[in-house]
């Protein structure tokens, strides 16, 4: 008599595959290669990643058709450096549009961080571009610094031209409150950068998950928004480790690197979900009034880590963005 086959093991899975149950995943890279490989429904993109990218051989092509079309297109050469900048944003953007089923996030340059009109111009123009490669805005996210001048071209942006924006550099409470007030679709709030800065500045070099300061500036900011029904999305972005991940399973949208994706795909730790609407919705807090510039200000000014890393921030994008500017402006004068 033959013996029975055995039994399968029934696999766990993944923390990866656990947390696409409870919170949209989104890859921070501007490499389309590993977003294929993690299959994340968004990807979002800023200088630092796509520069990055811009700098792989199998990319280099992408630097070479944004001159091309740079020269193509404006006579001027600080023209045609301008037009390149957006045109390789654009082109990866439509690249990894190929591999996500989502929104891509593609960022308006750090320096017009406080220029309200600007900032404005520059995302309508990007949009366009997109358009014209025949994709539509509605799977666009066009980032902007959480600054005033940001969130308020963020809010006309919304309002008057139906385009979708991501706030990002967000790190105070106050600038969240802002986002939603003017509407915007999605906000990114740093956990990672919030963390480094209290490890910088404290006695306390390690924190449990829970009790994370980058992760408990993320909860109360996605109870907050649960509790008075605002619709904007809140995506936590900028880890450092997997805990800080997991501990914020539930949260609408979470950005994560492919570093951190490859640990997640490789853990069968048990999640937990610890970010819910309905306990939010049932928490005892007070809304804020409408923010004033002067009060945005002051609540900002007031928050030094958040005006700290918030100045970095923009410092260190803008400083990618001239990284990128020189490596297209070499293809220009080749």
């Amino acid at each position: 008599m033959s013996s029975p086959p055995p039994a399968k093991v029934q696999k766990m899975a993944s923390a990866l595959e656990q947390l696409k149950g409870f919170t949209t995943v989104v890859a921070d890279t501007g490499d389309f290669e590993a977003i294929a490989k993690y299959k994340p429904t968004d990807a979002t993109t800023n200088p630092s990643l796509i520069l990055a990218a811009a700098k792989m051989p199998q990319y280099k092509q992408y630097v070479k058709d944004a001159v091309a079309y740079a020269k193509e297109n404006a006579s001027s050469y600080s023209e045609q450096l301008n037009l390149a900048m957006d045109r390789v944003f654009v082109l990866f953007g439509v690249e990894i549009l190929k591999v996500v089923p989502g929104r891509v996030s593609t960022e308006v340059d750090a320096r017009l961080s406080f220029d309200k009109e600007a900032s404005i111009d520059k995302a309508k123009s990007l949009i366009k571009m997109y358009e014209d490669m025949g994709i539509s805005k509605e799977r666009v996210l066009i980032k902007l610094a959480s600054t005033w001048e940001g969130i308020q071209a963020a809010r006309t942006l919304e309002a008057d031209f139906g385009i979708h924006c991501n706030l990002t550099l967000l790190f105070a409470f106050c600038q969240a409150v802002s986002c939603a007030q003017a509407k915007v679709t999605l906000i990114s709030p740093f956990v990672g950068r919030i963390f480094d800065w209290y490890v910088q500045n404290s006695d306390q070099k390690t924190f449990e998950p829970l009790e994370d300061p980058g992760v408990k500036s993320v909860t109360q900011i996605y109870n907050y928004y649960k509790k008075f029904g605002y619709k904007t999305v809140v995506m936590g972005a900028s880890f450092r480790n997997t805990g800080q991940i997991t501990a914020l399973t539930g949260c609408d949208y979470l950005t994560i690197s492919p570093g951190l994706l490859e640990k997640l795909t490789s853990s069968e730790e048990k999640l937990t979900q610890y970010l819910d609407e309905k306990k939010a919705q049932a928490q005892n807090l007070t809304k804020l009034d409408e923010m004033e510039e002067k009060t945005f200000r002051w609540m900002l000014n007031e928050d030094q880590m958040s005006t700290d890393k918030l100045s970095e921030g923009i410092r260190k994008f803008a400083a990618d963005a001239i990284k990128l500017e020189n490596l297209l402006a070499e293809e220009l004068k080749a």
